[in-house]
Formats: C-alpha cells, sequence, structure tokens
C-alpha cells in the first residue's frame, strides 16, 4: 500500500511539473521569424573589424592598410569591396619609413574595373611631401591612372594649387589640374 503511494505521488508530481512546464511555455510570445537569404550577392563574404595588414613584394614589407570596416561581396555584379568607415595606405621605403600615404572617409573597390573611389576628405601625400585634398578621388589601377573631378587643393613646398579637376599618374608625381587657381611665386631674373 505504501509502494502505491509513493508511486501515485511520485505520478502527481510529475503531472504538475509537466503542466507547469506546458503553461510557462504557452505563456511566452512567440519569436518572430527570420526569412532566409534569398539575395546572396547583398551579403558580404567577408566583413572583418579593425583590419590591420601589410602588403609585401618579394618578401619586402611595401604597404599598411588600416581600417575600421572591411566588406567583401563577392556574388554582387560587378564584386566589389566597401570601407563603409573609411581607409588609411601607407606606402614604406626599404626602411620601413613612411614614405607616402593616402586616407579616406569612405572607400569602394571594384574588383572587375580594379577601380578604386575614395570619397570624404580625401587626403594624400606623394613621395615627394607634396600634400593633395579633395572630397573625391579614383584610382584606376589598369591604366595606372588618377583622377578627379572635384575640387583640389595641392599644398607644395613654395605653393598651394587649387583647381577644379586633375589626372595624374599613379605615383601622384606628375599631374595636370584643370581649371588651376592659386598663387605662384615666379623668380626674377
Amino acid at each position: 500500500m505504501q509502494l502505491l503511494q509513493n508511486h501515485i505521488k511520485q505520478s502527481i508530481i510529475a503531472f504538475v511539473a509537466v503542466m507547469f512546464c506546458c503553461l510557462i511555455s504557452c505563456t511566452h510570445s512567440e519569436k518572430p521569424r527570420v526569412d532566409a537569404i534569398t539575395d546572396r550577392a547583398a551579403m558580404p563574404m567577408l566583413m572583418a573589424d579593425t583590419v590591420t595588414t601589410l602588403i609585401s613584394d618579394s618578401g619586402i614589407t611595401r604597404y599598411r592598410i588600416k581600417t575600421v570596416r572591411w566588406e567583401v561581396y563577392d556574388k554582387a555584379n560587378p564584386p566589389y569591396w566597401e570601407f563603409p568607415q573609411g581607409i588609411y595606405l601607407e606606402k614604406f621605403d626599404m626602411d620601413l619609413n613612411v614614405e607616402a600615404s593616402l586616407q579616406s572617409d569612405y572607400a569602394y573597390y571594384d574588383d572587375q574595373a580594379q577601380i578604386w573611389e575614395l570619397d570624404g576628405n580625401v587626403h594624400a601625400v606623394n613621395l615627394e611631401g607634396e600634400e593633395f585634398d579633395t572630397p573625391q578621388l579614383f584610382w584606376n589601377q589598369k591604366t595606372e591612372r588618377v583622377y578627379s573631378d572635384s575640387t583640389i587643393r595641392i599644398t607644395r613646398e613654395t605653393s598651394v594649387i587649387t583647381g577644379i579637376g586633375f589626372e595624374s599618374n599613379q605615383s601622384m608625381s606628375k599631374y595636370t589640374i584643370r581649371k588651376p587657381q592659386g598663387v605662384f611665386p615666379v623668380k626674377d631674373e
């Protein structure tokens, strides 16, 4: 008899526990459903935060890239890289001294066309120490050409040149400024 009473007690406790769990689970609201991502082109293959990477050539470190966020969209048409919070690039000499740099608030790289678009407070320093400031800059790696249709300000050792639009080789050492303005020192001879 005692055995039967214990069995009934345990059965009642188990029943109450199951009912309690059912009531608790029924009181929770249903979780929202997340639809499957069907547009793979809109989803980055890679998202990386706080990136610093070094690029070497023949075992010699030549460049450093820093960015807060780097996204790679490999299935987009065309595939592209995006740096929504900007990019900073340094070029090193053989002794790892920074000899040129480039930075912007936003960067976009078209992987097929091999064209970089830099937007927002673009600042570049070439090998001669000349500083280039513009709101937008393009770099075509295939043609090795840098260009912009925006305002440009070039600060040199002895002068400041401004204009609207410019074109340059990729080292920014030989350039043409469209619609130039500025004060240029002239030597008396």
